[in-house]
């Protein structure tokens, strides 16, 4: 387990004690992660050891025990709060005056509509991106990239021409989408398929560049190497066959 201070900006009495547990390659850790930085909340980020024998942290564990030391898990003030879309909401609510807001203030419509697309995110891409993750042929993850081109193709309408799913700012939607934003970068090392694909979602893809550059997530976004690496580890240790990193060009 190790722990790095990530400061975000200037600390207040409401922002102490703020203490995030995570792993590097979760799309869900860096979703809360990027919601931290972009606020400017001062935190300290502990890395978990999550393959070990018995070595996921005591705190983790007893901070989440329904799901087993399950990552995120944000502490504030001592109190554990779980699950990625919990965490960013908490984040929301528990730091008013930290902007951007995740979701808008005084329009119950556009929230209801965050609310939607981003658990959209979890019910629509992440089935089908698990199978690109781990199909057990070259086959099964490129069909299951075609399905995940579909479902960016559905977010290519929700965005439009605006210049984040927040609009105005980077709001809810984009933060859950945005956690992704490695792993999709990854698919084409993985399986030869480009999942954010300029000439099928020249929104998306533009929006992609635009949040990834964003200061607080650039830094953290896991580069496609180490994506791909840590994907043909985790392969190797579930007893999937052994599919060589795609030869791009």
């Amino acid at each position: 387990m190790a722990a790095a201070e990530a400061t975000g900006g200037s600390s207040s009495e409401g922002d102490a004690g703020v203490t995030l547990l995570g792993f590097w390659t979760s799309p869900f850790v860096l979703r809360a992660r990027f919601a931290l930085n972009l606020k400017g909340i001062p935190y300290t980020y502990v890395e978990e050891d999550l393959f070990g024998d018995n070595t996921k942290s005591r705190l983790l564990l007893v901070s989440n025990p329904a799901h087993g030391g399950k990552v995120p898990v944000l502490i504030h003030g001592g109190r554990p709060v779980a699950e990625s879309m919990v965490i960013l909401e908490y984040i929301d609510e528990a730091f008013p005056n930290h902007l951007p807001r995740l979701l808008p203030s005084g329009d119950p419509h556009r929230r209801a509509a965050a609310r939607f697309w981003a658990a959209y995110v979890d019910q629509k891409l992440l089935p089908t991106w698990i199978p690109l993750y781990g199909g057990a042929t070259a086959e099964e993850r490129v069909k299951a990239a075609g399905e995940v081109i579909a479902v960016l193709e559905t977010f290519e309408g929700v965005l439009g021409e605006k210049e984040f799913f927040g609009r105005e700012s980077v709001g809810l939607v984009d933060v859950a989408l945005g956690g992704f934003i490695g792993w999709l970068r990854a698919s084409e090392a993985m399986c030869g398929v480009r999942t954010i694909d300029p000439a099928r979602t020249p929104l998306v893809a533009a929006w992609a560049e635009r949040f990834g550059a964003l200061d607080g997530v650039r830094e953290i976004v896991p580069d496609v190497p180490g994506l791909v690496e840590y994907n043909l580890m985790k392969r190797a240790r579930r007893g999937l066959p052994f599919l060589p990193p795609h030869q791009t060009q």
